[in-house]
């Protein structure tokens, strides 16, 4: 990952990104070349020395069977957006600007396991659950037990789960720390006024010592 010093993710910002990112690319090496999936992880930080991320692919994925020893990778992002430089008050002042694409993201390094291992897979789907039913806004959260266990135990043995345990971890918050404090500050009001609260949300708290 190209990483200049002022875009560098301290450890609270990884952190906050492992345990709230929505789903992420789970690329591994075959023999047959890379394979890539997009899922859903738990970040269990307690997991292994630097954590770890649980997910699980369907059985029918080749990548699980497919898998050699070594090194994977899991692409985890937050929130991105582009950005216009017509937000940039500098613009008025020398015209000297260019648009760009705020971002934030990881690459998360570690060694696979998979988990053919229906106790395992449970415990993991429903911590996965709680993680996204408890961030919905209302309503009574869904639980696995509102399905019928016939049902559910038939759901389970159609999926395999995958433990990453992380060895290292790049992270970069790009989000306009490299911009003066007024366009920095029409970064946050652009977004905000394009209704990306997420990102103008994110500009703010990389900036939040000018702003």
């Amino acid at each position: 990952m190209y990483l200049p010093d002022h875009f560098a993710a301290d450890d609270d910002a990884v952190e906050e990104l492992l345990a709230n990112h929505g789903a992420a690319d789970l690329v591994t090496i075959t023999e047959k070349g890379m394979l890539a999936t997009l899922l859903p992880f738990v970040f269990d930080r307690h997991d292994g020395p630097l954590g770890a991320l649980l997910g699980h692919v369907a059985r029918g994925n080749e990548q699980w069977r497919r898998t050699t020893s070594g090194e994977v990778l899991v692409i985890v992002r937050g929130p991105d957006a582009y950005v216009s430089p017509s937000w940039y008050p500098s613009k008025l002042e020398h015209g000297r600007v260019v648009p760009t694409w705020n971002y934030v993201t990881a690459h998360v390094y570690g060694l696979v396991e998979w988990h053919d291992d229906v106790v395992w897979v449970e415990d993991l789907v429903r911590r996965l659950t709680a993680k996204h039913e408890g961030a919905l806004d209302g309503g009574q959260p869904w639980t696995l037990d509102d399905a019928p266990r016939a049902f559910v135990e038939a759901q389970l043995r159609g999926i395999v789960g995958a433990r990453v345990e992380i060895t290292r971890v790049e992270a970069k918050v790009k989000m306009s720390q490299n911009r003066s404090d007024a366009d920095a500050r029409g970064v946050v009001d652009g977004l905000a006024a394009r209704g990306d609260v997420a990102s103008s949300a994110a500009v703010h708290r990389a900036n939040d010592d000018r702003l």
